[in-house]
C-alpha cells in the first residue's frame, strides 16, 4: 500500500503545495500502522469493553479461566503474590468464646498491632452493640505480627494483657502488612471455619468504618443463608497496569483485562457456609496480594456471584455531599478518616436515633 502510493506521487505532475500534502498523507499512514502493530489487545478498548459485558451476562457461572487454575511460579514478582496456602498460627485465640455465645453474626475486624485507639474506639462505638433486634452480635480484632523494629516485645506485652482483658484479640504469626492482607483473610476464613459452627453471618469490615449493626441485623434477618456474599460490589473493574498505581497488577500475574465481580474489602458479608469453601478454592487460586480481589477470584472459581443488597445505598464509600440529617440511620457503613471521627459520628448516629423526624 506504501509502495503505491509514493509510486502515485512521484510520477503523476504534482506541485508543491501537493507534494507536501502527499508526504504529510504517508506520514499519517505509516503512524496509524505502526500504532496498530505496537499496540497489544490487552489495551484495546474494544477488548475492555468486551470483558466488562462478559462479567455481567449470565454465562458467568459457567466460565473458567486459566488464571483461576494457576499456583505461584518461581518467576511471579513477589510483591504481587502471597504464600497462601500456607500454615499460619494463631498465637493468641479465644478458642471456645465463639461456640459458648452462638452469635448470629460475628463481626471480624483486620487492624494493624500498634492501633490500639482504633480498637478501643470501636469497642465504644458500634463494637459495644452485642444484642440487636434479639440476635447476640460478636466481634473479634484480627492482628498479624509486628515488623521487627525498637519495641516490638513491649508492643508484645501491651497486645497480650489487652487480650486478656477483652477477650477480642485474634493474632497471627505472619508478618502484619499491606501486601500481607490476602493472608490476613485467609486465616480469617480459616479460623471461622473451625471456630464458630453455629454463627449465621460474619461482616469483615475495617477498623475505619462507621457500621450501623442495627440495620446490618435486620438485613440479615431477611437474607439467604447459604453461599450468601453482599456489600459494594464491583462490577467489570479493569487491571491496573500502571506500575505507580497502589493496585497494580502486572500482566504476568494476571493476564486478565478485568476482575471478575468481587465485594470491595472495607466491608462485606457472608454466611457462614463460605470460608470452608473459599478455602478449598483458594488451593487451586494464585494469591494475589489485593485481598478483596482474591476472594473474587476464588468466588468465580466457585461459581458463586456475589448478590447486591437489597438497595444500593447501604454500603457506601463516603457520605454524599448534602446528606440529610438522618444519614447515620440510613446506612449500614461509611467509610470515615479516623478514629476520632468516628467518635463523632457515633455520637451523631445516636442523636438521631432518638429522633421523631429519622424515626
Amino acid at each position: 500500500m506504501l509502495e503505491s502510493s509514493v509510486s502515485k506521487c512521484e510520477k503523476t505532475p504534482w506541485t508543491r503545495p501537493r507534494r507536501w500534502l502527499c508526504i504529510l498523507m504517508l506520514l499519517l499512514m505509516m503512524g496509524i500502522m505502526f500504532t496498530l502493530y505496537n499496540t497489544s489487545p490487552k489495551d484495546s478498548w474494544p477488548s475492555m469493553l468486551w470483558t466488562k459485558s462478559l462479567w455481567s451476562n449470565q454465562s458467568y457461572n459457567n466460565m473458567t479461566t486459566s488464571a483461576t487454575s494457576l499456583t505461584i511460579s518461581p518467576t511471579d514478582p513477589p510483591r504481587y503474590t502471597v504464600a497462601y496456602p500456607h500454615r499460619y498460627d494463631i498465637i493468641l485465640d479465644e478458642p471456645h468464646r465463639c461456640l459458648q455465645e452462638s452469635p448470629f453474626l460475628v463481626l471480624m475486624i483486620p487492624v494493624a498491632p500498634h492501633n490500639r485507639e482504633a480498637r478501643d474506639t470501636i469497642r465504644n462505638t458500634w463494637g459495644k452493640e452485642t444484642t440487636v433486634l434479639g440476635r447476640v452480635v460478636s466481634h473479634y480484632f484480627l492482628l498479624g505480627k509486628s515488623k521487627e523494629e525498637d519495641g516490638t516485645e513491649t508492643l508484645n506485652e501491651q497486645v497480650l494483657q489487652e487480650s486478656q482483658s477483652h477477650h477480642d484479640i485474634l493474632q497471627s504469626d505472619f508478618l502484619d502488612s499491606y501486601n500481607n492482607l490476602t493472608i490476613k483473610t485467609m486465616v480469617m476464613f480459616e479460623w471461622l471455619s473451625s471456630h464458630c459452627p453455629n454463627t449465621s453471618y460474619t461482616m469483615k469490615v475495617d477498623s475505619d468504618m462507621f457500621l450501623n449493626v442495627h440495620n446490618l441485623v435486620d438485613m440479615l434477618s431477611k437474607a439467604p443463608r447459604h453461599l450468601y456474599v453482599t456489600g459494594m460490589v464491583a462490577r467489570g473493574a479493569p487491571v491496573i497496569r500502571d506500575s505507580t498505581s497502589k493496585w497494580f497488577l502486572p500482566f504476568s500475574v494476571f493476564p486478565e483485562y478485568a476482575y471478575p465481580p468481587y465485594l470491595i474489602g472495607m466491608g462485606y458479608v457472608f454466611s457462614l457456609d463460605l470460608p470452608k469453601k473459599i478455602l478449598e478454592a483458594s488451593e487451586h487460586v494464585k494469591a494475589v496480594y489485593i485481598e478483596d480481589v482474591y476472594v473474587g477470584l476464588c468466588l468465580r472459581h466457585l461459581g458463586i456471584e456475589p448478590t447486591n443488597p437489597p438497595h444500593w445505598d447501604l454500603f457506601r464509600q463516603f457520605m454524599p455531599n448534602g446528606a440529610s440529617n438522618c444519614y447515620w440511620t440510613t446506612v449500614i457503613t461509611t467509610l470515615l478518616q479516623n478514629s476520632h471521627q468516628l467518635s463523632e459520628v457515633w455520637g451523631a448516629y445516636q442523636t438521631q436515633v432518638t429522633s421523631s423526624a429519622c424515626a
